[in-house]
């Protein structure tokens, strides 16, 4: 009689490593800017050696105090700021922000500095300054912002947005990456996003948040100090899965420009969602004023579905979204 034998099948778990233009991370997970300030403050909550990337919040070439309070504000499904981007300003960032930065990028996670200006003049000046430093990996111009009046005007004029990112490519770093994010109150975000490539940017992030407004119905005035906010959050997680899902199809896939998704993402089938929309990057920022360690647990969820779908990589996800037809226009002239 021959020998009974029991096969033991290995479960080998899927690398969620990615390239980002050569921005190679651990993983795709990653904060929104703004959503955790410089760092040391989401430390406090969750193990941020766990994330693929940081993104702090933007910085300025001065220092700025941001809009008047109430500066944010809860909605269904969502929530409205209007912070004004407040921050220290480039020379405290550089002295007093950007050190434990560098502690924390020694555990892994790579740093992505947000810049933000009120002129050609300060986004080249301020990203070639922060980029010249070798901890910082990437810069991501924030050209989208709804709530100063200054730096949106880049992020919906196509021909600016093409001449100011090649300033800012020209003054960095060559070996540190450009990021733009790109703005969804355009009347067509694949303009936008050529104009970007065009220019030199590396990789697209997107969304950045919509206009909104909110009103106290018993003071008969906006509940945000500014008027009108950013609203973010799974209310506009279908929005932002469409505009990818456009950008990867027209303008990235055929550029090779990686895109970092964003807008909503809450739950590992949101992620995933947005990677086979054609997002390599996942950036998370509304949900974790809910829960800080939801990139964690995104993390875990994702790894599961990999695994139970066969797929030895996260790339495998990346844009196999399938369609029967190409993707509509956009529904405006």
């Amino acid at each position: 009689m021959g020998k009974n034998t029991t096969t033991t099948q290995q479960t080998v778990t899927p690398s969620l490593a990615v390239d980002l233009a050569g921005l190679k991370l651990s993983n795709p997970l990653m904060t929104a800017s703004g959503t955790c300030g410089y760092g040391y403050e989401y430390g406090d909550f969750v193990d941020l050696s766990r994330l693929g990337a940081f993104v702090t919040k933007s910085i300025t070439a001065e220092v700025r105090p941001g809009n008047e309070p109430s500066r944010i504000v809860e909605t269904r499904a969502g929530m409205l700021n209007a912070i004004g981007l407040a921050n220290v300003g480039l020379d405290a960032f550089m002295a007093e922000k950007l050190p434990p930065l560098q502690r924390m990028r020694q555990d892994g996670p790579r740093i992505i500095v947000n810049v933000a200006g009120h002129s050609i003049d300060d986004y080249v000046n301020t990203a070639g300054h922060i980029a010249a430093d070798e901890d910082v990996d990437a810069i991501e111009l924030n050209v989208s912002c709804p709530n100063v009046s200054d730096g949106l005007t880049f992020g919906t004029n196509p021909k600016l947005l093409k001449e100011l990112v090649g300033l800012v490519r020209k003054a960095m770093r060559p070996a540190c990456k450009l990021v733009v994010k790109l703005s969804p109150n355009v009347e067509d975000i694949t303009a936008t996003a050529a104009a970007a490539v065009e220019g030199g940017a590396q990789i697209l992030s997107m969304i950045n948040t919509y206009t909104a407004m909110t009103i106290d119905i018993n003071k008969r005035r906006p509940r945000l100090a500014n008027g009108t906010g950013g609203l973010s959050g799974p209310a506009i997680r279908p929005l932002a899965v469409y505009l990818v899902h456009r950008v990867y199809r027209c303008v990235a896939r055929d550029a090779g420009v990686p895109i970092i998704g964003m807008g909503g993402v809450q739950y590992w089938q949101d992620a995933v969602e947005f990677l086979l929309a054609g997002a390599s990057g996942l950036a998370v920022g509304t949900a974790l004023f809910a829960d800080p360690a939801t990139p964690v647990t995104i993390l875990e969820g994702l790894t599961e579905h990999l695994r139970q779908q066969g797929c030895k990589s996260v790339t495998e996800l990346i844009g196999a979204l399938e369609l029967h037809t190409d993707p509509p226009a956009a529904p405006y002239p």
